[in-house]
């Protein structure tokens, strides 16, 4: 994205010039409903990011402008100051969570924008949290590392948006490495990078352009389930926490103790947590073939075990295994949103061209088409 446009409105708004920095969004190439039970997940950021120029304001309040929306907000820092458009409580709950951790924040002035679509799982929430989590330490000299920065961003959805997330996309945000997918340990939130050269294939995301409603209360069900298994295999092995510890043998002695449903959201996860490590073998040695055919298994058991898919991703899916292309499955909670696409170069125009036009006879719905290149994490431009 080119930051001009922010630097003409930080120059119009308020007279003067600051530093600019950035944060990107990011895709999971796979693992998915592992994070709530201690498994492992495979982000890596992107390049389509947030972007905000910044400088403090000698003032009691935060001057900011969304300038992707038109829209201007003002606010102080202390506790009864939450502001009330949703972006602007972005920005001060990542203020906020610093303070509560014995920072000193200034108050500043700051235009911010970006080209994380919004609503297709690339997490744009996480990338705007990053950004200025990232630019107010810099800006300030808090000291914080980045691993407090992930948190603090996780803290900022929990206490001041109200959403429960984990923290994988403010952790991609952070800690992305140009050319490396990030191996987390959602449980020991221990990570290492790896490799991720696709010479010959590009990463792209079908976006189906749907959200189906039920997401929240099916996704608690479906946590529920875990925890209902986890705690039958507890029963004869007390060394089990989550369905992480536990492997599909202790799995099959509970058959007659849990619900067929609870069983098989089980299955899932369990065999989900060893196909991410499968697939970060196969990346190691380059093999993209087998990583392609890891993600199809992932589809198949979203789509059947976990049953969080949905019509128009079964359908892409479909598409894309007609088409030749390596991998797919969909990426992110389900029922709607992207699927993420692992193409041969040479297969990607004929894909995407099938791909854009039955969706749409099918469906009478374009969906959007993003091309995702692994890129570097948070940062200051210069």
């Amino acid at each position: 994205m080119n930051t001009s446009l922010i630097q003409e409105k930080f120059k119009s708004l308020f007279q003067t010039t600051g530093d600019i920095y950035t944060s990107p969004g990011r895709i999971n190439l796979i693992g998915e409903h592992t994070d709530y039970n201690g498994g492992f997940v495979l982000p890596g950021a992107i390049d389509k990011a947030m972007y905000c120029e910044i400088k403090p304001n000698g003032t009691d309040k935060v001057r900011a402008f969304a300038l992707d929306l038109g829209e201007y907000a003002e606010f102080g820092l202390g506790e009864k100051d939450l502001p009330a458009q949703s972006w602007a409580k972005y920005i001060y709950g990542v203020c906020r969570e610093m303070i509560k951790r014995g920072a000193t924040i200034k108050a500043f002035d700051t235009v911010f924008a970006g080209d994380v679509p919004l609503g297709a799982g690339m997490s744009s929430s996480a990338a705007l949290e990053s950004c200025f989590g990232f630019a107010i330490n810099d800006l300030y000299q808090l000291g914080f590392d980045r691993f407090e920065l992930a948190k603090i961003g996780q803290a900022t959805e929990h206490n001041y948006v109200g959403v429960k997330c984990g923290i994988m996309d403010q952790f991609a945000s952070c800690f992305g490495k140009e050319g490396s997918l990030i191996r987390l340990d959602c449980r020991s939130l221990e990570y290492q990078y790896v490799p991720f050269h696709p010479e010959g294939y590009r990463l792209v995301l079908v976006n189906t352009c749907v959200a189906h409603e039920l997401a929240s209360s099916a996704y608690n069900k479906r946590r529920q389930s875990c925890e209902n298994v986890a705690a039958a295999i507890r029963k004869h092995h007390p060394e089990v926490e989550l369905l992480r510890d536990a492997n599909l043998d202790m799995l099959r002695e509970t058959a007659n103790e849990v619900s067929a449903e609870d069983y098989i959201r089980a299955e899932f996860v369990i065999e989900e947590i060893q196909r991410l490590l499968d697939a970060c073998a196969a990346l190691e040695k380059g093999d993209y073939e087998t990583v392609g055919k890891k993600m199809y298994e992932t589809h198949i058991g979203l789509s059947r075990k976990y049953e969080v898919s949905c019509e128009e991703l079964d359908f892409l899916n479909d598409v894309a295994r007609e088409c030749g292309v390596t991998g797919s499955r969909v990426m992110g909670g389900g029922f709607g949103g992207c699927t993420i696409n692992l193409v041969k170069n040479e297969l990607y125009d004929a894909f995407i061209k099938r791909a854009t036009e039955s969706y749409e006879r099918k469906f009478n719905i374009q969906p959007k088409i993003y091309d995702v290149i692994i890129k570097e994490g948070a940062r200051k431009l210069e």
